[in-house]
């Protein structure tokens, strides 16, 4: 019995330090030079310049950095290309983690001012959301190609866009 409770004081004691711990990295990385994976971070410390009218070489990059101005955070993302326009998801927004882990999207839609890192480069955009379908079918083929693996199932796609839990976000120029 005094070797359970010495087991169980122990994992709790675990669970706090680790616990401590993440708090503080996220804290900490606040103040880092953008993000570290899926942990968002901090402003961008090289200077920009202006988005390419030509997004083509994004085609097939896995992820890029990016950073909202207000306020200033930052975070990695897929990133689709379409007929040389830009675009950044982001799904599960209707789920209990969607919800309490993505704040993102919805200070984007107010101010969409950001920062885009791509490959050690920065440009000024501004990330505005869309839900036009005609617009989205090829973008969201693009996102099952690269991230799927699948035939892209674009009317499921399209309705998790309606129902607001999938948000795509188009890169235009400043």
């Amino acid at each position: 019995m005094n070797t359970l409770i010495s087991i169980s004081k122990f994992m709790v004691k675990a669970l706090v330090g680790v616990a401590i711990a993440g708090a503080v990295l996220v804290f900490a990385m606040g103040f880092a030079d953008g993000p570290w994976g899926v942990v968002p971070g901090g402003a961008f410390s090289e200077s920009a310049q202006p988005a390419p009218q030509d997004w083509s070489f994004t085609k097939n990059l896995d992820t890029v950095e990016f950073q909202l101005t207000d306020p200033v955070s930052s975070r990695t993302s897929w990133i689709m290309e379409h007929d040389n326009r830009a675009f950044i998801p982001s799904g599960y927004m209707n789920s209990a983690v969607g919800k309490l882990w993505k704040h993102w999207p919805m200070r984007a839609e107010k101010n969409g001012t950001a920062l885009l890192r791509v490959n050690g480069e920065v440009y000024t955009v501004t990330l505005q959301r869309t839900k036009n379908p005609e617009l989205l079918a090829p973008v969201l083929g693009e996102l099952a190609r690269k991230y799927i693996s699948a035939e892209p199932p674009l009317e499921a796609m399209l309705d998790e866009v309606s129902s607001n839990n999938l948000w795509v976000f188009e890169l235009v120029r400043r």
